[in-house]
């Protein structure tokens, strides 16, 4: 198998389990539903493990563009594959919201909110204020990458480094997945909005275009920054795009308190 086909197949599996989850939980009439927040986090993360599982000694297992982004920003991944994994992580994902639709192909016209199909595919904010849901999607893309980097630092059981992983997204999703839910992959968001887009589902509603930037750029610019930090403080190599980067996130963070503050005045 091709790197290529690795992380087309790999971001596949992570969108099938991932994307499966949220289906079961959000829409009427399956036997999950309504079970809650703890079991969509929980699903991501052991997607995660399992995606890493299938694919880790094909291609890496970035299944992220924010991570092969990141990796190549400091030098730990070349440049020029990095538009064939992004690629692949797009249609593996488009792929993998398509199988989420057909296994709940009973479901769709027993649900009525348009809200509820388009949180199968994609995500979307609790309270839709699109700076701070960018400043969110950075800080914990920010996280995965840095943690990801300092998991690959450490001596662990053979095996048990994708479980460590999934974990983390775990973690990810318990702790700050609350405020947009926590994409932190602009390939888990926008190829299956792609898809919820064609497909034919019942009464499915917009696609909510104008906020599908958020996970994109947000999870890019905090995958880049945390993988910078990761070079500057842990491994000690000064680099002025960590201070470039760094800089534009700040600007962010700022932009995002004085837009709130504006709107409580």
């Amino acid at each position: 198998m091709s790197a290529f086909l690795g992380e087309l197949v790999g971001t596949m599996i992570l969108v099938i389990l991932g994307c499966g989850v949220v289906g079961g939980v959000v829409l009427n009439k399956t036997k999950s539903q309504n079970s809650g927040w703890i079991v969509i986090t929980m699903g991501f993360g052991l997607a995660v493990a399992v995606a890493i599982y299938a694919v880790g000694g094909i291609s890496g297992a970035h299944i992220n563009p924010a991570v092969t982004v990141g990796l190549a920003v400091i030098g730990a991944f070349p440049w020029a594959n990095v538009p064939a994994y992004i690629l692949a992580q797009l249609i593996g994902a488009f792929i993998g919201a398509v199988i989420v639709y057909i296994n709940y192909l009973p479901h769709w016209k027993e649900t009525n909110a348009t809200d509820q199909k388009l949180a199968v595919f994609s995500t979307s904010p609790a309270i839709r204020k699109p700076l701070s849901n960018f400043v969110s999607e950075m800080i914990g893309t920010f996280v995965l990458v840095l943690g990801i980097l300092a998991i690959g630092a450490n001596e662990f059981t053979e095996g048990l480094n994708p479980l460590i992983v999934g974990f983390l997204v775990l973690s990810i999703g318990l702790s700050l997945g609350g405020t947009t839910g926590f994409a932190i992959n602009p390939a888990r968001d926008l190829g299956p909005r792609i898809a919820h887009f064609f497909l034919p589902i019942p009464g499915k509603g917009s696609s909510d275009w104008r906020y599908a930037w958020v996970p994109i750029v947000g999870p890019l610019l905090g995958g880049v920054f945390g993988a910078l930090f990761y070079q500057q403080v842990f491994s000690g190599i000064n680099s002025v795009t960590f201070w470039m980067v760094g800089s534009i996130c700040l600007v962010a963070i700022l932009g995002a308190h004085f837009m709130n503050k504006m709107c409580q005045a």
